[in-house]
């Protein structure tokens, strides 16, 4: 049976002077999962959306909101996401000197939890902790510098997801891979096919200026069953 694949849209690449329009596009597109960035301006040099946005887009929306922080203090961004009332919320390894206590209060709440991981931070931190987690994150360009327009993603982003697929497989999980930068029209079907269960969409395909959005989504979705197939034919 062939695995479903998670389109994500990004709200920070949304309309941020709009933001109930956009989010009323994204649910005509038919997508149900809003992946929202909370950045404390510290961990990376970005702050798109405060606490009390994300608190008012609760209240227009059913839609699954998926949150990533990228923060140095992450208990407080996390107490404050449970209370809210999110159903993912996903925090950085590389900022987290206790990590199973932060997973432990997330799972209380029943709330899924996932770790990120910085494009050069190695799978073995993962050692441990990869059986408690329903989601893992992998940045593929420097969080919170999506502005830089020519940053690219790093070149063993692939590699990294396989390598990750492969560790998940071995252990018999269901833990899902994230795939966050430049989730791009050009990678999603590599992405995909190493594995990759939930792509975070933003400017580069979902939000891609010169189509419409409901138009992008058709496309990545084409890319999508391609990377399937791809993936189908290399493990038939």
């Amino acid at each position: 049976m062939q695995k479903n694949i998670t389109i994500a849209p990004s709200i920070m690449c949304a309309d941020l002077c709009n933001l109930e329009k956009s989010v009323r596009e994204i649910e005509e597109a038919g997508l149900d999962t809003l992946h929202i960035d909370i950045i404390d301006g510290a961990f990376s040099p970005s702050m798109p959306l405060g606490i009390n946005t994300i608190e008012q887009l609760r209240q227009i929306t059913d839609m699954k909101f998926d949150v990533h922080i990228m923060a140095n203090t992450n208990e407080f961004f996390i107490q404050e996401m449970l209370r809210i009332g999110v159903e993912q919320i996903t925090f950085h390894i590389e900022t987290s000197f206790h990590t199973d206590r932060y997973v432990n209060l997330i799972k209380k709440h029943n709330t899924r939890v996932g770790i990120a991981l910085n494009p050069a931070t190695p799978l073995s931190v993962l050692d441990y902790v990869l059986p408690q987690c329903d989601t893992v994150l992998l940045m593929l360009i420097n969080p919170g510098f999506a502005t830089d327009k020519g940053e690219k993603q790093v070149t063993y982003a692939a590699k990294k997801v396989e390598d990750l697929s492969k560790m998940i497989q071995s252990q018999g999980l269901d833990t899902k891979i994230e795939v966050d930068g430049r989730v791009s029209l050009d990678t999603i079907s590599t992405l995909v096919r190493a594995g990759a269960d939930i792509l975070v969409a933003g400017s580069t395909s979902l939000f891609e200026r010169s189509n419409r959005l409901k138009d992008n989504k058709i496309f990545m979705e084409s890319l999508i069953a391609e990377g399937l197939n791809e993936e189908a034919t290399i493990n038939g």
